[in-house]
């Protein structure tokens, strides 16, 4: 890929991506566009959880997304959505990544790819940024997208911590049991691991408690995965100020706005019932080791 500096988080939901994007996003030069992947179905099409940005506005009206969809979306917006969206289901979801790292692409995830690289350009033109933050956790689509461009974050969070916020549902984000949780967590993470092992110079992992113990420190690592000479846009006390983004989806957090403190949130000890923390230990057992999370 050429053009803006593409930075493409993957892992698994309930992670801290979305407070990770939008820190990032109040640097000059970056912005955070969230869960780009489902900017068709869900920001176009209106099929998906949420149409609404995190400017508060519909996608389709927002003063951002509107002058991207008018570059890249052709005469017909709706019929260019409806074609992403069929190409994304089948060459990037999560069980593609293997396919989507081997060398020789088929003629449709090259023009997939061509398509993202013509997005990114698109969306830098229009907001002036020169580093892209996207917060999709697909995998497959990092995978697509190889080139000197592109930097991965693969976050990582405790599969309990996971399986406990999803029992709770969160606005348009329905509630999930711990076992189809888990089963995503260790299905993402582990094809995280795949796509960060073919570039390691260019990939990091953080894990969300490392994070949240020291945001700054955490932040400072990531801009230095970017290049970016910048003194993160939050204090040692883990306060911070969140101005208007443009995320196209993402959690619900995202709207936040003015003074926030990122801290721990060990909520999951306490709530997390014993038999949903048994599920979740037992599905996620192959990685708990690998990213230091006891078994008991």
């Amino acid at each position: 890929m050429a053009g803006p500096r593409v930075l493409y988080v993957t892992g698994w939901c309930r992670s801290g991506t979305t407070v990770i994007g939008n820190l990032l996003n109040e640097l000059d030069g970056v912005v955070h566009v969230g869960e780009l992947h489902y900017l068709w179905r869900n920001g176009v099409i209106g099929d998906g959880t949420n149409t609404l940005c995190g400017c508060a506005e519909r996608v389709l009206d927002c003063p951002l997304w509107s002058k991207v969809l008018g570059l890249i979306g052709g005469a017909d917006v709706l019929a260019s959505a409806r074609r992403w969206a069929e190409a994304q289901d089948l060459l990037v979801r999560t069980r593609h990544t293997v396919r989507r790292l081997r060398a020789g692409q088929s003629p449709a995830a090259r023009e997939l790819a061509a398509r993202m690289t013509g997005l990114y350009a698109a969306i830098a033109e229009v907001s002036g940024a020169h580093t892209i933050v996207d917060s999709s956790k697909f995998p497959a689509e990092a995978a697509l997208l190889a080139g000197p461009d592109l930097r991965v974050l693969h976050v990582v969070r405790d599969p309990r911590a996971v399986a406990c916020s999803w029992l709770r549902p969160k606005d348009y984000l329905p509630a999930m049991s711990p076992a189809r949780s888990t089963v995503h967590w260790t299905g993402f993470n582990a094809a995280s691991e795949l796509v960060c092992l073919r570039n390691p110079a260019a990939s990091m992992r953080l894990r969300y408690e490392d994070f949240v113990r020291d945001p700054r420190g955490s932040l400072a690592d990531v801009l230095g995965l970017l290049g970016l000479r910048a003194e993160p846009p939050i204090g040692a006390d883990g306060l911070a100020t969140l101005g208007v983004n443009h995320t196209v989806t993402g959690n619900p957090d995202r709207f936040a706005q003015g003074r926030i403190r990122v801290r721990p949130d060990d909520r999951w000890r306490r709530d997390l019932p014993r038999r949903a923390r048994a599920t979740a230990t037992a599905f996620a057992l192959p990685l708990l080791g690998r990213y230091g999370y006891p078994v008991a």
